[in-house]
Order: structure tokens, then sequence, then C-alpha cells
């Protein structure tokens, strides 16, 4: 098969195209919050300056693990009770997540904007706070998120470029772009489209290489178990990678996440000669010590079948062994350097997905999972 040909082979299913897509969705939707800023200012700025507000981030699913992603970098930064809880634990146990007396802020994201979860949260924490407001971000401008909250006065929602409403079976472009356009909101200084453009120019050179070219990832061997291990906000990066192969693989090959700290206690069990790691190196000096320290540990043990480090700061103890550094270092926050991380693991479990023989846009043709989830009875809360 010729380069060419196969490079249209790969490139015709949907969710490849939007992987592809992200560095430029990701400048249109740096340019959609920066025009939209005096909008967003006017809603947002009288809540941040409560000392008492608390801030929720949620959604179902790969939605849920923005908030994962997040937490940790935005919470010292806005200096407030910022927390993740997943819709699907707000829906079935509200009582013991939202609070009655405490100002608080729900940000919601959806792709579809249609998961019952997600309009069943909103709806839920309108009945139990007293003073409760909404920032809603959505791929989908005909979903219910926004149809039915966009108009209310204690919500704002922003819509992503309308391309980012995936149609392929797992999130891709619209996890990355979500993602983006809250921190653009909350940290406009820090995430804007000057700092960054090295995320994008190196979010094209990693596509153009792995994806155009289909260049080995993570070498050539077939896989039964994948881990990704990150710290901080890069562990809810390993836990979204993680769920990308299993959902594009249908399940074939099982997954795990942790932390690099956390794995050595009970979940290194898991390694075997049939098993890939991955380690998201931190760009945080104090940090990184402990992810070289595994990364050193897991080599040494000669157990799992590859270790590769993915980092953006050259070190020696991350050369010596398999390794992807980021196309050009960028010295930058380990937010900024996450989104390549995560197209990394993007690129991988699609070409797997692909080389398997699955259809990475609909790989659970049987309906047991499907893009939209359904089956979910939302029951009625009574105070």
């Amino acid at each position: 098969m010729s380069h060419s040909t196969h490079t249209t082979h790969v490139l015709e299913y949907a969710t490849a195209q939007e992987i592809k897509q992200q560095p430029d969705t990701w400048h249109k939707t740096l340019t959609m919050v920066e025009r939209q800023r005096g909008r967003i200012d006017a809603f947002l700025q009288p809540l941040l300056a409560l000392p008492s507000l608390r801030i929720i981030f949620t959604g179902a699913g790969t939605s849920a693990f923005i908030g994962k992603i997040l937490v940790p970098a935005l919470a010292p930064k806005l200096n407030l009770r910022v927390e993740a809880i997943a819709t699907t634990d707000l829906v079935s146990n509200p009582l013991e997540y939202l609070s009655s007396a405490c100002p608080t802020l729900v940000i919601s994201f959806g792709r579809s904007g249609n998961s019952p979860e997600s309009v069943a949260a909103i709806e839920l924490a309108n009945q139990i706070i007293k003073n409760c407001f909404h920032l809603i971000i959505t791929c989908n401008e005909a979903g219910r998120l926004h149809t039915a909250f966009a108009g209310s006065a204690n919500t704002l929602s922003l819509l992503m470029p309308p391309e980012t409403h995936d149609r392929g079976f797992a999130m891709t472009s619209s996890v990355t772009n979500m993602m983006l356009s809250c921190l653009a909101v909350l940290a406009p200084d820090e995430y804007n489209r000057k700092t960054f453009q090295p995320v994008i120019d190196n979010g094209r050179a990693i596509i153009d290489h792995h994806l155009l070219h289909t260049a080995p990832l993570f070498g050539d061997a077939a896989f039964q178990r994948v881990v990704y291990l990150g710290s901080g906000g890069l562990q809810g990066i390993a836990q979204e990678s993680a769920l990308k192969i299993l959902e594009l693989t249908a399940g074939k090959i099982s997954t795990f996440y942790d932390s690099p700290t956390g794995f050595r206690h009970g979940p290194k069990s898991i390694v075997n000669g049939e098993t890939l790691i991955v380690v998201f190196v931190s760009n945080s000096g104090y940090t990184r010590k402990y992810d070289l320290d595994l990364l050193a540990e897991l080599r040494n043990d000669q157990v799992a079948r590859r270790v590769v480090a993915i980092a953006d700061n050259h070190a020696d103890p991350i050369s010596e062994g398999n390794f992807i550094y980021l196309p050009a270092t960028t010295g930058a926050d380990d937010l900024h350097i996450g989104f390549c991380y995560l197209l990394y693991a993007q690129i991988f479990a699609y070409l797997t997905s692909l080389y398997s023989g699955a259809s990475p846009d609909n790989p659970s043709p049987t309906g047991v999972v499907n893009r939209v989830v359904e089956g979910v009875v939302i029951h009625k809360l009574t105070l």
C-alpha cells in the first residue's frame, strides 16, 4: 500500500478528522472567548469576588474528566473552593455533594449537551442551592444544556466552534476545546492566543508526524494492557487517555491510570509482559522528581513490555529508555503541555482501533455503549 493511499485510509473516519482539526479549533475557541470577554466578565467577575464562592466542575464521562484536569491548576489561581464532581455522582447523591447555604458556580461541560445526567444536575443544583449560578460550556447549539438554560438569568452558556461537536464515538476535539475555553475564561492572562501558540504549533507537528504519516507510536508491539500515569492535572489527562483506548478498541485492551506515586501502592500488580506503560512527565521541577523516580523503577523492573516517557523538557533519565519529547520544548506549565500529551494518546487509541479491525467511529456496533448515553431514568428529588 502506498503512503498516500494509506494516509487516505487512515483519515477516512470522522474521528481522525476530529483529532486532526484540533490545533485550528483551539485558535478559533480562544478567539471566541476573547471576543466575548465583556459578556463573560459581566457574569463572572461579581461571582469570583465572593470569598465564600464554591465552584463545581461537572460533566459525564470524558466531560467529567475535564474538571479533574483543571482543578489542580485553577484552585490556587482562583483562591476559592474548587472541586470536580461528575454529574453521575451529583444526580445519584445530590444531598451529599450540594450545600444549600453555599453560593455555588456550577461549570457544566457537555459535547452534545443531551446527557440525561447533565441536564438533571443543573435542575438539582437549582432546586437545592439558594444562590446557584451556571456556566455551561458545550459544543452543540441544539443540545438541551444550551436550549433549556441559556436564557436563564443565573446562567451563561458558551458554545464551542460547531465542528467540535464530534461525530465520532469518542470525544476528541470536543474535550480539548471545552478544556481550553474554560482556562481562557478563568485565567485569561495565562491562556490566550499568544501564550497558547507554542501548543498549537506542537499540536500540528504531532499530528503531521504521527497521524498523517502514521509513524509508529509507542512502538509496534500489540499490547494487551495499557497504563497511563501522571501527577496533578496530568492524572486527569492519564484518566482520559486510558478511557480513549478502552473506548476505541471496545474494551479489547485493558487500561488503567494512576499517579506515579500512587501506582506503587497495589495497582502496579497490573504490569506483565504484555503491558505498555506511558508516563506523562511533569514540567514542575518538584513533581518531576517523583515522575522520574518511578520511570527508573519501572524500567529497572523489566516486567512491562514497554515503558515510554512523554516529556517537554529533556533530561538524561528520560532519554535512557523509550521516550517521546514534544516537537519543540515549551517550558510551559503542565496544563499547556497536557494538551499535547492528550494528542499522543488520542492518536495511539485511534490507530490501535483502526489496525485491530474496529471502526473508530463506532467501535461498539451492538449498542452496549453509545455516543450519548441511553437508558438513564432521572428520579424526582423531594426535599
